[in-house]
């Protein structure tokens, strides 16, 4: 693992206590970057994360924050500042499936806590990431991943998760649209569509790993494949690459 000394920046990786999230930010801290490992409620999760990191001898933190909260965003990007330096990256990986039901049968309550998540979070943590990294504000560039999914396809095989879908479709299409908006100012966007990777969600969504076994490849994704797909997309060897959506689903 890259030394302290070595470190390229600061990367935030949100939703990172486990799963996916945390194979990125381990991976990211291999690759030399120093990490903040964002949590809302599982704080066990992340400090093992930060523990793992820290006996390779990485830097990292955990910090709480709900990615839907103004408030604990900008404290998010303040104590990433202050604790681990200049912002190189942002992650948006963490997110919410909603559970499984038809639309005839969502809350409209429901609804929008899942949009604040999937969609509002992402957005705000951008709306930071920018004002830290665009050279219009005095940054010197970087990179901004948006975990998306191959559900914003919704493909057949997996039913009751269209507003989850719908919400994936946006982060598609914020990416998209962002990359336009400050390719200008050195900062590169690009999402990743997994889809069904071993973690603790997929094993809790009725129908995934069959879904999984359709694919060409016929298998359930690992999450460092992910991770792989997000260290490749903000180091110099992607730097020709953004407005791009990575689909890393075995052929779905």
């Amino acid at each position: 693992m890259t030394t302290p000394e070595q470190s390229k920046g600061a990367v935030i990786v949100t939703g990172a206590s486990r799963g996916i999230g945390a194979a990125i930010a381990q991976k990211l801290a291999e690759d030399g970057y120093g990490v903040v490992v964002n949590y809302a409620a599982d704080a066990d999760g992340a400090n093992s994360v930060v523990s793992a990191i820290r006996s390779h001898g990485g830097r990292a933190i955990a910090v709480r924050a709900d990615v839907a909260a103004p408030d604990d965003v900008a404290d998010l990007f303040d104590r990433t500042k202050q604790e681990i330096g200049p912002l190189a990256a942002l992650v948006n990986n963490a997110g919410a499936t909603g559970g499984q039901a038809r639309i005839d049968e969502q809350d409209a309550d429901h609804l929008t806590r899942l949009m604040q998540i999937n969609v509002v979070g992402p957005m705000l943590c951008a709306k930071h990431a920018v004002q830290a990294m665009s050279t219009a504000h005095g940054g010197a560039g970087g990179s901004i991943v948006n975990i998306a999914s191959i559900g914003a396809q919704a493909p057949p095989g997996i039913s009751g998760f269209v507003p989850y879908e719908a919400t994936k479709g946006a982060v598609v299409s914020f990416s998209r649209g962002l990359s336009n908006e400050v390719a200008p100012e050195g900062i590169r966007v690009n999402s990743v569509s997994p889809g069904v990777i071993d973690t603790e969600m997929a094993a809790a969504t009725p129908g995934a790993r069959e879904a999984s076994a359709t694919s060409p490849l016929g298998r359930v994704g690992r999450p460092s494949e992910i991770a792989d797909a997000v260290s490749w997309l903000i180091s110099p060897a992607a730097s020709y690459v953004t407005g791009s959506d990575i689909t890393v689903s075995g052929g779905l």
